[in-house]
C-alpha cells in the first residue's frame, strides 16, 4: 500500500465476499438476472434491479381522452373516428334544438341578429283610426322630417301591412313634429306606445314602447320573426292640450339583411 500524504486520507475499498452455497435464500427470482432472493425485498441482492415493478395502470375509456375530459392520449385510439362522432352528435343537438326547442331556435336567430347586418323595409299599406286633417298616416314613412302624423288623443293607432314575412331586429320611432329642439315642443309627444306584431301563422307578440320625450330617433330592438303587419297604439303622451294633436314623426323597421 502506498504513503499517505498529510491531510488527504484514502477510504478503504470494500470487500466483496462471495454468498456462501448454504446461506442463497429459497425466495422469488429476481426478474433481471435471476438470483433468488428473500421474501420482502424491495430490490435484488445482486443486480439490485427492483424486485416488485409497479404496476401498469390499466388503459382509459375512449371518452376519457377527448377534451374536457382527456387526462391523456392513448395511441392507436381511434381519435378521428371519435371525433368525427362527437361533430355528428352536436350538430344533431344544434337542428334538434333549433326544430324543438322555441329556446333553441330564439337563441340561434339572436345570434344571427348579433351577427348580420340589417336593412330598412318600407311597409306595403300605412292606416290610422283617427288623424289630425293635413297630418295623415303615410307622414310617418315618406322620408321628411317636416311632416307627421298627429293623432286626436291616447288610444288612436298606426296599422302597417308588409307584401312579405320578415325578420323584424328592430324599430325606430321618431316622436314629436320634428327633431330641430325648438320646434319638437309645439305639438303633444307620445311617451307610450303599444306596438302589435302580427305573424303569419296567426300568431301576436306584444311590445310596449316607452319613449323619451327628447327630439330624434327612438330605438328599440324587437327580434320577432315571420312579422306580416304591424299595429301601435298610442297609450300615453305629453304636452297634450287644445290644438295640440300628439304627432309621431317618422316610424322605421329593420330586417335582417
Amino acid at each position: 500500500m502506498g504513503a499517505v500524504q498529510p491531510a488527504k486520507p484514502v477510504a478503504r475499498r470494500p470487500v466483496v465476499r462471495p454468498v456462501a452455497a448454504d446461506a442463497e435464500p429459497d425466495g422469488p427470482p429476481c426478474p433481471a438476472c435471476g438470483t433468488p432472493n428473500l421474501p420482502g425485498r424491495r430490490f435484488c441482492r445482486r443486480c439490485a434491479a427492483p424486485l416488485q415493478p409497479k404496476e401498469e395502470a390499466a388503459p382509459l375509456p375512449w371518452w376519457r381522452t377527448v377534451w374536457p375530459f382527456r387526462r391523456r392520449v392513448r395511441s392507436g385510439s381511434g381519435r378521428a373516428l371519435r371525433r368525427t362522432l362527437m361533430a355528428l352528435a352536436v350538430v344533431a343537438v344544434l337542428i334538434g334544438g333549433y326544430l324543438l326547442v322555441p329556446a333553441g331556435r330564439y337563441v340561434y336567430e339572436d345570434v344571427r341578429d348579433k351577427l348580420g347586418k340589417t336593412a330598412e323595409i318600407s311597409p306595403d299599406k300605412v292606416t290610422a283610426s283617427a288623424d289630425t286633417p293635413g297630418h295623415p298616416a303615410k307622414s310617418v314613412t315618406d322620408g321628411l322630417s317636416n311632416r307627421y302624423w298627429a293623432a286626436p288623443g291616447p288610444g288612436a293607432a298606426l296599422t302597417f301591412t308588409f307584401d312579405r314575412p320578415f325578420r323584424m331586429v328592430g324599430v325606430v320611432v321618431y316622436p314629436g313634429s320634428s327633431t330641430k329642439p325648438e320646434e319638437f315642443g309645439r305639438t303633444a309627444r307620445p311617451t307610450e306606445i303599444e306596438m302589435v306584431v302580427t305573424k303569419e301563422d296567426g300568431g301576436t307578440e306584444t311590445v310596449l314602447l316607452k319613449l323619451n320625450d327628447k327630439p330624434g330617433k327612438f330605438t328599440e330592438r324587437t327580434r320577432i320573426s315571420d312579422a306580416v303587419s304591424v299595429r301601435m297604439v298610442v297609450k300615453a303622451a305629453v304636452g297634450q292640450g287644445e290644438g295640440r294633436p300628439i304627432a309621431v314623426g317618422e316610424v322605421e323597421f329593420y330586417r335582417r339583411a
